[in-house]
């Protein structure tokens, strides 16, 4: 009985020393609540708040969040201690510890719109413009009271009309956004660009703000007469030019080219894109591609008695490709390709199935793809991307006949600070198979080598210069993943290094190409950007079963 007793006299006291707290904290005397808020460690965590606010108020903000601190201990489902202690971490400049905080915050009581903008204004502060969306659109902001491209683009204004799908007044909603920025890269004539959203001061709401976009633009031969020059010259080093022309009559019609006289791998390519019917989200490309190349399949062909060192193929290629913009998280591509080949110098003691990879024929097929976002969790700055691709076609040459095949993608990017891009992970797993007999030119190859996409990068696509020496087949599996880390960046130069790991396998149902068991390459890779839109390719990998190591350089633009 006596231990119940002086149970209620001591919850007794604390309501009445709580009441006066509260009454202090209307006339805002800090000192005071601090001094009343003193008590033994078990006290109500309530007692924390009001000396968590105090402190606040008199810019103490380490104390503050101590206290807001012990009250999380305390009442760990009060809402309250994570928002306020998230205010002293933003003061403290600890952003990472107010963002965990408001999160957790906004899990207890998610109809906190405080939180969400607090939290939506913090990944605004660090340049992260999607995942303010995220959360400011939970109560419907922020609200556009203006918008203005910096500097203002010669491309018509019918067509950034239709990609930009927001416009003041209105909410800028994060679905426009991320649509807006897919037709933008569509339209092919903004090789860079940035959104900056800032308030309006001279606004009675202070909901409102002003959306900035900042462009950088190809007109002409590039963004400038240097960048021009750069973009034509940079694959002098091995034998090519890429001449280019952007944004003809102001319509987004851009024309890309190269021309390589490469004595191993003389190449012709040309193609014009522009937006069909003028829409941004509808961009047709037609295409032309001649080549004439020497293929040395010494290493990676088993179907002769002689090794292949000097096969000649001759190939002509033209077609086109509508590539579509359905929303924000997925894209359609479809398109049709006529191809004609000729070979020389094959051995003549080629029979059966060996023949039929070096057989003259000319080709129709056409494709249709699908890409689409999986997973984006913008305030963790994590993409995961998904691409699936079906083709089908006919070569017509007896023995040859029907085909089809099939490629899959997934592709991953995390830029794991919270601003910025000074690091930079990648991983890439694509796979892919082949039905019915096809020639030499349409099976994969997992290799360093300008024309193909398909990189074990320890391993060369060329021996003595000429095609071939990287495993082929009609089914592959490849994984590619690499580190980046920005060792320097100036304002028109930057250099970015890392490490990189490449597996993959590659077979063939004939048995006569393929890289028998799996492959592992590791090295180092340096990704040189000029200008903001060249950049130049440097790595060194090292076959890990072979020992051998290969350094290759490439550019893109």
């Amino acid at each position: 009985m006596l231990l119940g007793f002086a149970l209620g006299v001591r919850a007794a006291d604390e309501a009445q020393r709580l009441e006066s707290i509260r009454q202090l904290f209307e006339q805002q005397k800090w000192e005071e609540i601090l001094r009343r808020a003193q008590g033994p460690a078990a006290q109500s965590a309530e007692f924390d708040y009001y000396a968590g606010m105090a402190l606040s108020r008199l810019n103490r903000w380490a104390e503050a969040r101590d206290a807001f601190s012990n009250g999380v201990r305390k009442a760990p489902r009060d809402s309250r201690f994570l928002t306020e202690r998230a205010g002293t971490e933003y003061r403290l400049n600890d952003f990472s510890a107010a963002k965990r905080d408001l999160r957790r915050s906004m899990r207890l009581a998610p109809s906190d719109s405080y939180v969400a903008v607090f939290l939506g204004t913090i990944y605004l502060l660090e340049g992260n413009l999607e995942a303010a969306l995220k959360y400011w659109n939970l109560i419907n902001k922020p609200t556009l009271a203006a918008l203005e491209a910096v500097p203002a683009p010669k491309t018509r204004k019918l067509l950034l009309d239709r990609t930009v799908l927001f416009s003041p007044p209105a909410v800028l909603e994060a679905g426009s956004f991320l649509q807006t920025n897919a037709l933008l890269e569509n339209l092919g004539t903004f090789p860079n660009w940035r959104w900056q959203l800032s308030p309006v001061t001279s606004s009675s709401n202070s909901d409102d703000y002003k959306a900035t976009l900042r462009l950088t633009e190809r007109n002409g031969w590039g963004s400038s007469l240097l960048d021009g020059s750069i973009s034509l010259l940079r694959g002098l080093a091995y034998e090519t030019i890429y001449p280019s022309y952007y944004n003809l009559r102001d319509d987004a019609i851009n024309l890309d080219s190269l021309a390589r006289w490469d004595s191993q791998k003389r190449r012709v390519a040309a193609s014009v894109e522009f937006p069909l019917f003028q829409q941004p989200g509808k961009r047709l490309r037609v295409f032309l591609d001649a080549r004439n190349e020497n293929w040395n399949l010494s290493q990676t062909f088993s179907g002769s008695a002689m090794p292949i060192t000097n096969l000649n193929l001759k190939r002509f290629a033209g077609g086109a490709e509508l590539h579509l913009i359905e929303a924000a998280q997925w894209d359609l591509t479809a398109g049709f390709e006529a191809i004609s080949r000729k070979f020389r110098n094959v051995p003549a003691s080629l029979r059966g199935v060996a023949a039929l990879f070096f057989t003259d024929s000319r080709t129709l097929d056409t494709w249709l793809g699908a890409h689409r976002t999986l997973l984006r969790v913008p305030e963790r700055r994590f993409t995961l991307d998904g691409q699936a691709e079906f083709r089908a076609g006919r070569n017509y040459r007896s023995g040859l006949g029907a085909f089809a095949s099939v490629n899959g993608e997934l592709k991953s990017r995390w830029l794991p600070k919270a601003r910025g891009d000074d690091y930079e992970f990648l991983s890439r797993l694509r796979g892919g198979d082949t039905f019915g007999d096809v020639p030499l030119d349409q099976l994969f190859q997992l290799g360093v080598e300008r024309d193909n996409g398909l990189w074990l990068r320890g391993h060369p696509g060329t021996l003595d210069g000429r095609k071939g020496r990287a495993p082929l087949g009609r089914r592959y599996l490849l994984l590619n993943s690499e580190w980046y880390k920005t060792v320097y960046d100036a304002a028109f130069f930057r250099v970015q290094l890392g490490p990189f790991f490449d597996t993959g396998a590659i077979a063939d149902p004939s048995g006569l190409f393929g890289s028998q068991k799996w492959l592992f390459d590791t090295g180092i890779q340096a990704r040189l950007r000029v200008l903001g839109s060249v950049s130049v390719l440097l790595s060194y990998g090292r076959d890990l079963r072979s020992g051998t190591g290969t350094f290759y350089g490439t550019s893109v633009h």
